[in-house]
């Protein structure tokens, strides 16, 4: 039996430009004057993370970094919402998986309110066994956490699982997890990933004809 394990942000989502702009809109007016390529490199992880990373663990309280992750929330999801669709050939892929009977997950470190703004949306809750966001996880990509309790929520040995990811860290932490990954080529080029990290493939989206090899 395998399973397939999602991303969401950049992986079922062409949406990481827009939290690029929520992200430097937001770090510029609290003062980090950083370029938009500096802010992108920052952007995996945990808001709280993101912020830590840049401002250090003193700048800001708990409370506040849950507010500023709120509001920029918040202004990408309007932001976003007009451009908000699946990444070209995913509703057919997930309905083919689905039909296959191979079980799904998400294992993302976005949280339970942006992960639940794209599957109310969407009407996509029934395609997923289990979705484990942000909260459900004490350590962020790379390590294998996220991606081992979707495995272990599924019921699927890890090593037959397949991760769909967008990010480098995303990748490595399905491989740190024993898993193969297909990595998205949405917010980063294949230079950017790390050679050695079980990669099935490189797509653009999943019309790409070597997905099915996957069936």
């Amino acid at each position: 039996m395998k399973a397939f394990i999602f991303d969401l942000n950049g992986t079922m989502i062409n949406d990481m430009e827009y939290h690029l702009d929520g992200w430097y809109s937001m770090l510029n007016r609290l003062g980090a004057r950083m370029s938009r390529e500096e802010v992108r490199g920052h952007m995996y992880g945990k808001n709280e993370e993101l912020l830590v990373r840049i401002f250090g663990k003193e700048r800001f309280t708990p409370e506040q970094m849950e507010e500023i992750a709120h509001e920029k929330e918040t202004l990408y999801q309007a932001a976003f919402r007009p451009h908000l669709q699946l990444i070209a050939g995913l509703p057919d892929f997930l309905r083919r998986s689905a039909d296959a009977g191979i079980p799904m997950a998400i294992g993302s470190a976005a949280n339970r309110f942006n992960i639940n703004y794209v599957l109310d949306n969407l009407q996509l809750h029934h395609y997923f066994k289990a979705v484990i966001s942000a909260e459900d996880v004490a350590h962020s990509k790379p390590d294998p956490e996220v991606f081992l309790k979707c495995a272990a929520a599924l019921g699927v040995p890890p090593e037959n699982c397949i991760v769909f990811e967008d990010a480098p860290k995303g990748v490595e932490a399905a491989f740190n997890a024993g898993m193969e990954s297909v990595a998205l080529t949405t917010m980063h080029t294949r230079d950017e990933f790390t050679a050695g990290h079980r990669i099935r493939a490189f797509v653009a989206d999943y019309t790409d004809p070597v997905l099915q090899q996957l069936f």
